[in-house]
């Protein structure tokens, strides 16, 4: 699937316990002094006498959420917080929702949640927005987070009204992290406040590797030849696929464009534009290109074709419903690729007997990148019924100790214990309520949660990332698209129509499918948003 959001958390969790962090906030961005009148320092004094004798940071002691934090707040009516998520609804959700309620009485508020199914949320989000009631929502560049704000779907924000009504916030959010969401001198949502390495890697079977003398992997062709020896030798035999492949194939495309050093400079849905990172600069308009435009792309989609018509992944792969993930966890298929969320559907597969996993780094002479802050958020709804509670909501979830870690690990003693070092463990009932299960977890994540005992095969890849860990230095650009809206959108109908088909390698000709695509892409407006994007970025760099 394009967007496998839950994979990339899971990931976060066994990182953030490896490494503690992606670069300074001068080398990544820009500082806080020229961040203008958004940009709302973690150090600023508050008014709120009540804030003193609180910890420094967010995991140095106990913070407690209390309603004289929010004065400013009108508590004197009960008043519900409508909250919409992506995702499936985990099976203790109303266990926590009750709790979470039965914690904010005192703030005479309570919250009801409503879930936007994986097979759902696309074509429901914008519905929700307009139609429903909605005072908080998920959102993330590569949840319409874009296209909404241009639609003004979301409530501004400014210094003032954080302040007063998200204090909590105020004091601990990383103050480099607001220019990933402000548009246009806007901004338009509450970015998650953690930033992780998100190297990309490759799961195999390993047991199924050796049974062919395949000892290890350890570049892109090594994988070729895994993947088309598993199609040959094995797929016949038992039905598993060398990558039982659902949707698209680009978890697999970020591993390969690992390879030559790539950023993406907008990552939006399948309109992703893309640079060669080069140390120490920042890219020229000229150096950013469609994805589909380069040469990088078009010899992966010629790899794709060769694994396609090898049986690699089954034919009817644009149409799976069941994740590769899943489908590796559940013995279906022999490889997976993403970063080290891999190791859940390893520990997953290998309770067979019998069944061996291994991950492994295709790509150890390259960079890795770093998960933006601004991947996953939150925002007001512009049509919320009350914007300052439901910031108090969203303030007390990403900071209260309880509450959130409420939210993203489900009940202390029923979904996970905690050791004396602080650490956290899944029970047997975790499968009730996972570590990071819920997309508002993703959000309010802080960086304090560490997982006890973790897999040491994700420590041994994890440590390896340590000297090479590079932030994205185009992430505070944020491009604009409300001028171009009509033909970007344009454009995405086409690419989502031809891209899909390319990764899994289910066309004719790609060079021919290729040459149709950009050229429709070009009819439909390609180089209005283009223009657009070159004048505002270059505008933007000229103030770096």
């Amino acid at each position: 699937m394009r967007n496998k959001v839950l994979s990339i958390m899971l990931g976060v969790v066994l990182t953030v316990s490896a490494l503690c962090g992606c670069g300074s906030a001068a080398e990544s961005v820009q500082s806080v002094e020229n961040t203008g009148d958004t940009a709302i320092s973690a150090t600023q004094e508050s008014a709120n006498n009540s804030l003193d004798g609180l910890p420094e940071a967010i995991g140095e002691g106990i913070v407690k959420a209390t309603p004289d934090m929010y004065k400013d707040v009108d508590l004197s009516q009960h008043k519900t917080v409508n909250i919409t998520l992506i995702g499936d609804t985990p099976t203790a959700w109303s266990d926590v929702l009750a709790k979470t309620n039965e914690y904010l009485e005192p703030f005479n508020t309570d919250i009801e949640v409503s879930f936007l199914s994986w097979s759902d949320y696309q074509q429901m989000y914008s519905l929700t927005l307009t139609g429903g009631q909605v005072d908080l929502i998920f959102t993330a560049p590569w949840c319409f987070m874009y296209t909404e704000a241009a639609k003004g779907s979301f409530y501004v924000l400014d210094n003032d009204f954080i302040s007063k009504n998200m204090p909590l916030t105020n004091k601990y959010q990383a103050p480099e992290s607001w220019d990933e969401t402000t548009i246009a001198g806007q901004m338009i949502a509450i970015p998650s406040n953690q930033a992780s390495p998100m190297g990309k890697i490759v799961a195999i079977r390993q047991d199924l590797a050796d049974k062919y003398g395949i000892s290890s992997l350890s570049n892109w062709d090594d994988y070729m030849n895994f993947a088309k020896t598993i199609a040959e030798k094995e797929t016949p035999e038992s039905g598993i696929y060398a990558l039982a492949a659902a949707g698209d194939n680009n978890e697999l495309w970020d591993v390969y464009r690992q390879q030559d050093d790539t950023f993406l400079a907008l990552d939006s849905d399948y309109f992703d534009l893309m640079y060669q990172y080069k140390k120490g600069e920042l890219p020229n308009a000229s150096d950013i290109k469609l994805v589909y435009e380069t040469d990088l792309f078009k010899e992966y989609a010629h790899d794709m074709k060769e694994l396609a018509d090898a049986g690699a992944w089954s034919r009817s792969a644009l149409t799976n419903t069941v994740t590769d993930d899943d489908a590796f966890g559940n013995l279906q298929g022999a490889s997976i690729a993403w970063n080290t969320s891999v190791f859940t559907y390893i520990e997953q597969a290998e309770q067979t007997e019998g069944v061996v996993g291994a991950a492994y780094d295709l790509t150890k002479d390259n960079l890795v990148g770093c998960e933006n802050y601004s991947n996953n958020d939150m925002a007001i709804a512009a049509g919320s019924a009350d914007p300052a509670r439901a910031a108090m909501v969203l303030d007390i979830l990403k900071c209260d100790t309880y509450i959130n870690h409420l939210w993203i690990l489900g009940v202390e003693g029923e979904h996970y214990t905690v050791n004396d070092a602080g650490e956290y463990t899944e029970t047997d009932k975790a499968g009730d309520f996972a570590a990071y299960a819920i997309s508002a977890s993703w959000a309010i994540k802080n960086g304090d949660l560490k997982e006890a005992g973790g897999d040491p095969r994700a420590t041994e890849v994890t440590d390896s990332w340590e000297e090479r860990v590079v932030s994205n230095p185009t992430v505070t650009f944020v491009f604009d698209d409300s001028n171009v809206a009509d033909y970007k959108a344009a454009v995405g109908t086409v690419l989502k129509d031809y891209v899909p088909m390319l990764e899994l390698g289910l066309v004719d000709d790609v060079d021919a499918t290729i040459e149709k695509m950009i050229k429709e892409c070009y009819d439909s407006g390609l180089q209005n948003v283009l223009d657009e994007f070159d004048a505002q970025y270059e505008a933007w760099k000229a103030t770096r």
